[in-house]
């Protein structure tokens, strides 16, 4: 895809990613850009974030896509932030991760390879994922000190119930791309060498929905999920930072 146009409203000097706009197909990506693993820093969520909302507020764009550079979509942060985030930005980070979800338009995340941490709380706060053969999901909270937002919990937990929330999180389980379908993470499979022909199958029948029935279908499905949400609420706030520790 071309770099057909720039919005004056996104934000420049991006941190390890771009933004290619398509005039033509009203089509906004953000393709992560870090080679090899795609490490995602503090900073560049927020960007993303930035991104997200600018795009959305755009009539041109209809749809926007996450995906990467290379062989991996992201290893997600990386250690030395984690733990800096953990001190001074962990809400600050949660409301870049949920980013995707507020956009009123469908988000999609086509991911490959590695997609761990920050990376995958990113991908399950979008409309859909799109996984593949090599693609390796994870939360590594033990193991890496990784913040685990109290949302990305809730998300996850809703798509593959409690059982299956507690052996992913607590274990640090890996998921690989079949298991994700099959768990109902990923909403659609592809193999590979497939993945950028199913993503741009998938943006074209999201075109052939109105935007104003697309928006009102994701708000509907937004206020059902935040009735779910909403039987956390007397979780206190010990208890979810007890989550995110």
């Amino acid at each position: 895809m071309r770099l057909a146009c720039r919005s004056p409203a996104l934000p420049t000097n991006l941190d390890g990613f771009r933004v290619e706009i398509s005039a033509k197909s009203s089509r906004a990506d953000i393709v992560l850009d870090r080679p090899p693993r795609n490490v995602m820093s503090i900073s560049q969520h927020e960007q993303i974030q930035a991104v997200i909302e600018a795009l959305d507020s755009d009539p041109a764009i209809h749809v926007i896509v996450l995906r990467s550079s290379g062989e991996h979509f992201s290893s997600g942060i990386d250690n030395v932030e984690s733990s800096h985030a953990r001190a001074e930005n962990a809400s600050r980070l949660a409301l870049a991760l949920s980013a995707p979800s507020r956009c009123s338009k469908p988000v999609v995340a086509a991911n490959r390879g590695y997609c761990s941490g920050s990376a995958f709380e990113l991908s399950l706060a979008c409309d859909f994922r799109i996984a593949t053969e090599t693609t390796l999901y994870a939360l590594p909270t033990l193991s890496t000190g990784h913040i685990l937002g109290f949302d990305s919990v809730t998300r996850l937990h809703g798509m593959i119930g409690t059982g299956r929330t507690r052996d992913v999180v607590m274990r640090s389980r890996i998921i690989d791309g079949v298991r994700a379908y099959d768990w109902g993470i990923a909403t659609e499979f592809a193999v590979d060498n497939e993945l950028e022909n199913v993503t741009d199958a998938l943006v074209r029948e999201l075109f052939t929905c109105s935007q104003i029935g697309s928006r009102s279908i994701k708000k509907l499905l937004n206020d059902i999920e935040d009735t779910s949400f909403g039987s956390y609420v007397n979780v206190s706030i010990s208890n979810r930072e007890a989550i995110s520790a």
